[in-house]
């Protein structure tokens, strides 16, 4: 296995859930299900391209994470 096949990291967005934010360079912050390396997909809040071929840094979350993040937001009054 090549330096660069131990680096690369494959991700597939299985599902477009929406989008949190847009910006003015045509990036947007989006909320998806994404598997990494083959993993189950994940729920994952970033910024994308317009292609979705570069991402910023981002956070994933397991599904039992992602609903106490729900209920925290639904919980509070903005």
């Amino acid at each position: 296995m090549s330096e660069k096949e131990k680096t690369e990291i494959v991700f597939e967005i299985r599902e477009h859930l929406g989008v949190i934010g847009a910006y003015p360079t045509g990036w947007q912050k989006e909320l998806n299900l994404v598997a990494w390396n083959g993993t189950p997909p994940k729920y994952d809040i970033r910024d994308w391209d317009h292609d979705h071929e570069h991402m910023s840094r981002g956070i994933t979350m397991h599904k039992d994470e992602m609903k106490k993040l729900v209920q925290i937001v639904s919980d509070k009054e903005f």
